[in-house]
């Protein structure tokens, strides 16, 4: 699907808005926190930021599913060949934290598949967009960044790609769910390739590590939404980085019955399609 300039305007500029709400709450300290029926955390800024984004996706007409919004039934979303796939807060754990490292994801999925993605990381101002059919990329906001700047956004942001040409294996994972699977995996990877370094990065941030390249492999071997994976498999495919399914070792889908994640793994071109087969089956 060819994405309009006009859409990705919109997108992008609902990222960066939610971002700025975001960070009035982050440098105002009062969080608001609440706890979910899963016993994960939500926050003011969660609410501003869902509230913005939605502003915005109405224009577009095209269905909405958010982390924070009301879900509609399965019978109903399946009829969806469009939608976006939206968490306003990727990272509430790492915002509450104040580590910085929290995201604003807004994914258009086409007939199962992300088609274009937003990530917006609002307190280190960095903005990835992306997807399979037009390329990736990132710009770095001013570090007083303010919404004017969104207009030259798509004009100056640089192309970005997995390209695994690190001399040591990078191997992203999450700060805060690190499983005893993914560590065990990562032993692996050295067995296979001797020196790895070990990177431990917040929230969707981890997915755009390796589709910048700064990050050979990024394994989730947990739990996730596909509100957490959608925007980053968008713009990872789009720099050239794999995103399979664990279990099946297909592309990752979505819109799905059950919209929990099964395992999986984002990997870039220092890796071939077969050897991650293998890696995975072993």
């Amino acid at each position: 699907m060819e994405i309009s300039k006009e859409v990705l305007e919109i997108v992008i500029n609902a990222s960066v808005e939610a971002g700025k709400a975001i960070m009035d709450i982050y440098d105002n300290g009062d969080f608001g926190v609440e706890m979910k029926s899963d016993n994960s955390p939500l926050t003011l800024a969660d609410k501003a930021a869902h509230a913005v984004i939605m502003d915005y996706l109405q224009e577009t007409q095209i269905s909405v599913l958010s982390e924070e919004g009301k879900h509609a039934p399965y019978k109903e979303r399946k009829e969806w060949d469009r939608l976006w796939i939206v968490d306003p807060l990727d990272g509430t754990k790492e915002f509450v934290k104040k580590t910085g490292e929290f995201t604003v994801n807004i994914a258009l999925v086409e007939n199962s598949y992300p088609v274009l993605g937003v990530v917006f990381v609002p307190a280190k101002g960095v903005l990835y967009f992306g997807g399979s059919g037009s390329g990736s990329y990132r710009i770095k906001l001013s570090d007083t960044w303010r919404l004017e700047e969104v207009a030259n956004v798509v004009k100056d942001a640089e192309q970005i790609s997995a390209n695994g040409i690190n001399d040591i294996l990078k191997i992203v994972a999450s700060v805060s769910h690190l499983s005893k699977e993914t560590e065990e995996f990562a032993v692996l990877l050295k067995e296979e390739f001797g020196n790895t370094e070990f990177l431990s990065v917040g929230s969707s941030i981890k997915i755009c590590k390796v589709a910048e390249g700064s990050a050979d492999i990024y394994p989730r071997l947990g739990p996730t939404m596909e509100w957490d994976t959608a925007a980053g498999q968008a713009i990872a495919e789009g720099a050239g980085a794999c995103f399979i399914n664990w279990k099946t070792k297909e592309r990752f889908d979505y819109n799905r019955e059950n919209l929990l994640n099964d395992w999986f793994v984002v990997y870039g071109q220092k890796f071939s399609v077969q050897q991650m087969k293998d890696l995975i089956s072993r």
